[in-house]
Parts: C-alpha cells; sequence; structure tokens
C-alpha cells in the first residue's frame, strides 16, 4: 500500500517573473503527480501538496535546491489518501492576504518577531509577563486555540491590521504570536514591531509543528488545515474539545462547509444537526435551490457555479464572511 503525504509550507523569498515561475512550478508538480494548492507571489511561496512519500521527498529536495528557497521549513503529514483532489499553483499579489504589500511598510526578510522553537514557546506561554496571541481568523480559532490565548473577531487575516488598537492593553507584556504554520505570523509579528510592541514572538513552525515537537500541550480542541482534512488533531498530551454545534450548541470538534455553495461557510455541527439541516449552517440555506447533496462528511469537490447566482448577497449576508486562500 502507497503511503502518502502532506507538506504544509511557506518561504518569504523574492521571485523575479514570479508570474511566469508559476506556471512552470504547476507543470513541474503535476510531472510528479502531486496535488495540493500552492499561491506565488513577488515576496515568496505559501503552499500545501499532497502526493506519495516518494514524489513528496523529491518536491522537496528540488525546492530546497533552489537559493531561495533552500530555509524553506516543510511540516509533513502522513494521511491516509492525498488531502487534495487537483493540484493549484496560482500569481496572487499576497502569499497570505494582508493588504501589507509595501515593502517599506513590513517586511518578512528584514524584520518579524524573534523565532521560538516549539519548546521554548511551552516554556514561555503561561508567564506572568506573556500574552499569547492568535492572529487566525475566527472560523480556525473557534475549532482549537491555546489556553488562554487572545483571540481576535477577524473573518480574514486581512483584518488583523484593524485590531491593533485593541492590542495596545498589552504593550508592556511579551507578545507571542502564533498560528497554523507561522506565515501568518511573519507579517503580523512585523506589524505589532512597526507598531510600538516592544517584545514579539512567534511560534515557529506554527500550531502544526509544535503538535509534532512538543505533544500540542494546551493546545485546545482541534487546528484548522486548509485542505481536505478540514482539522487535524495536534495534543497528544492533554487533548480537549472547546467548539460546539452552530445549531444546538451540544459540544463537537467536526467542522464542515456550508451545503449552500453561495455561504460555503466554515461551522461546527454535530451529527444530528448535519443531517437534520441536511449539512447547512441556517433554514435560508436549506431553501437554496443549488444547495448541495449532504452526505455526512460536509466536504464538497468545487464545481463552476451558475452565473445567476447572486454573488454579492453573499458578502451582504452576516452568514456568508468572505473566505481566505491557503494560509498557514
Amino acid at each position: 500500500m502507497s503511503t502518502y503525504q502532506t507538506l504544509l509550507y511557506y518561504c518569504y523569498s523574492p521571485i523575479e517573473n514570479a508570474e511566469e515561475f508559476a506556471a512552470t512550478h504547476l507543470e513541474f508538480c503535476k510531472s510528479l503527480g502531486l496535488v495540493g494548492r500552492i499561491i506565488v507571489a513577488d515576496e515568496g511561496l505559501n503552499g500545501t501538496v499532497s502526493g506519495t512519500a516518494e514524489a513528496c521527498q523529491r518536491y522537496m529536495q528540488e525546492v530546497h535546491a533552489d537559493p531561495r528557497f533552500a530555509k524553506t521549513d516543510f511540516k509533513i503529514d502522513v494521511v491516509e489518501e492525498p488531502s487534495f483532489i487537483k493540484m493549484h499553483c496560482r500569481y496572487k499579489a499576497e502569499i497570505v492576504h494582508s493588504g501589507l504589500r509595501d515593502p517599506l511598510v513590513i517586511d518578512p526578510n528584514k524584520e518579524t518577531g524573534k523565532h521560538l522553537e516549539p519548546e521554548e514557546f511551552m516554556e514561555m506561554k503561561d508567564r506572568d509577563d506573556v500574552v499569547v496571541l492568535d492572529v487566525r481568523s475566527n472560523y480556525e480559532h473557534s475549532v482549537g486555540r491555546f489556553k488562554n490565548a487572545v483571540t481576535l473577531d477577524i473573518e480574514n487575516f486581512r483584518e488583523f491590521p484593524e485590531k491593533i488598537k485593541e492590542l495596545e492593553q498589552y504593550k508592556d507584556k511579551k507578545i507571542l504570536t502564533y498560528c497554523t504554520g507561522g506565515i501568518k505570523c511573519e507579517k503580523a509579528s512585523a506589524l505589532l514591531l512597526k507598531e510600538g510592541f516592544e517584545e514579539v514572538y512567534q511560534l515557529h513552525g506554527g500550531i502544526i509543528k509544535y503538535g509534532k515537537e512538543a505533544g500540542g500541550k494546551d493546545f485546545e480542541g482541534k487546528c484548522y488545515v486548509f485542505d481536505n482534512r478540514v482539522t487535524v488533531d495536534v495534543n497528544s498530551v492533554n487533548p480537549s474539545v472547546v467548539s460546539t454545534c452552530k445549531n444546538c450548541g451540544t459540544v463537537t470538534s467536526k467542522m464542515i462547509n456550508c451545503a449552500n455553495p453561495v455561504c460555503n461557510e466554515h461551522f461546527t455541527q454535530c451529527d444530528v444537526c448535519g443531517w437534520e439541516m441536511q449539512g447547512c449552517c441556517s433554514t435560508a440555506c436549506m431553501e437554496h435551490p443549488h444547495k448541495r447533496e449532504y452526505d455526512g462528511t460536509g466536504y464538497y469537490v468545487k464545481v463552476p457555479q451558475p452565473v445567476n447566482v447572486d454573488k454579492i448577497s453573499k458578502r451582504k449576508h452576516k452568514n456568508f464572511p468572505p473566505k481566505e486562500t491557503t494560509s498557514l
């Protein structure tokens, strides 16, 4: 039986002709039989790819062979099957959408919070002079977060700069930032430093690496990931469940996508409500004419939507927040 792996990684490193690189890189990934989602920008790479162990090993070797990406830190998960259906590699303005594109404002290659290895983070996180800050979006930290962490009410990481004023009460503390794989912390910690926070740190490799190297101690719930698995376990020391069903309030760790393709909201829902609500987050979504058939998983392969779908209403409806692309 083949052994499959899923690789999570990012690398801030300038890429010339990044759009052309994205097209070439896509063909390379396809030649290895990989599936996944990669974002290429002038500032670097951000991706999750999945395939056989041999293909993943070859991919990591080729990436590390390029001097621009030699420092890339891959987080490797062994999986029963590939974590994606197709292979996508696209050029975008940023490798994580923050709205902070100007390198004169922040540049992760020049200044970020001090990187803490998982064991260092674990040793520091409970000190009285420390604040642990989750820089991820609502749907991510709703299903799992560090014990006593400060979370932000944001639907997308691009809203993070707007929350800086709310964090000023912690300026006399050491700020320990964390996210899924580290990529958001590179920009979040850099912005905090620019805004006058003096002692800013970040969890190197994020929650995923912390789970592998420190057992995930005190991470409550599950970690949201940007692939078909949706969430993964990281805590093997003192695991717990912190999320509840959106519809009935029952404790559950199951996260799905709403069966209404226009909504597609990420939310937690117990199995009982899942079948009763047909995989929808609300009765309004249950009545949508293009509702997808719920099979108990809450995962749907993306298909082109009808041209008459009113996507503007998606953004106006409080249950239809705009979604982020791959972000580690």
